[in-house]
């Protein structure tokens, strides 16, 4: 008998080097010469928020720290900058992830956008301070299309974590 996908599907654990490649890929994403487009997602937000969320013993605000040094390194931003940013996102994850985790994707994806819209007003807030040239309201479209791409990305990312559909048809209950 084929089933969906719901959330009562087991999963297997998840390999710590599954979670260091879909950071990395998400780093590589954000070197991507993007900033002429509006409202490209920061890729390693939306990452660290998610690993935070059902993986926060494995990435942390440690993790996110020096995720942000990279990143501010790499974008000749302010050191610390991305960083701060990063930390309390992962913090945010963490602390959120038992209340996260109750909800459908789509409500998840909602929980969600504060953290993300977060990263997003700490590095403009560092810009202000500092006395950078600010980036307009198009600046603010990223968490709202990375909030879009939250069940997408739950699905990728949560994909090498399914059993095959026979194996967990016969768990017991």
């Amino acid at each position: 008998m084929q089933t969906s996908y719901s959330s009562s599907r087991i999963l297997l654990p998840v390999r710590p080097w599954f979670i260091g490649c879909s950071l990395l890929l998400a780093l590589l994403l954000n070197f991507l010469p993007t900033s002429v487009w509006p409202g490209v997602p920061d890729w390693l937000a939306l990452v660290i928020v998610f690993w935070s969320v059902r993986e926060p013993r494995l990435v942390g605000m440690g993790l996110a720290f020096l995720l942000g040094l990279a990143m501010d390194v790499a974008d000749a931003s302010l050191l610390g900058q991305h960083a701060l940013a990063y930390v309390l996102a992962a913090y945010g994850g963490a602390a959120l992830s038992r209340r996260i985790l109750w909800f459908p994707l789509g409500q998840q994806a909602l929980q969600v956008f504060p953290l993300l819209l977060l990263v997003q007003l700490v590095q403009f807030t560092v810009w202000a301070m500092v006395g950078a040239d600010l980036p307009g309201m198009a600046y603010f479209l990223g968490p709202f299309l990375a909030t879009f791409l939250w069940p997408l990305l739950t699905l990728i990312l949560l994909l090498p974590q399914h059993q095959p559909v026979d194996r967990d048809e016969n768990r017991p209950l």
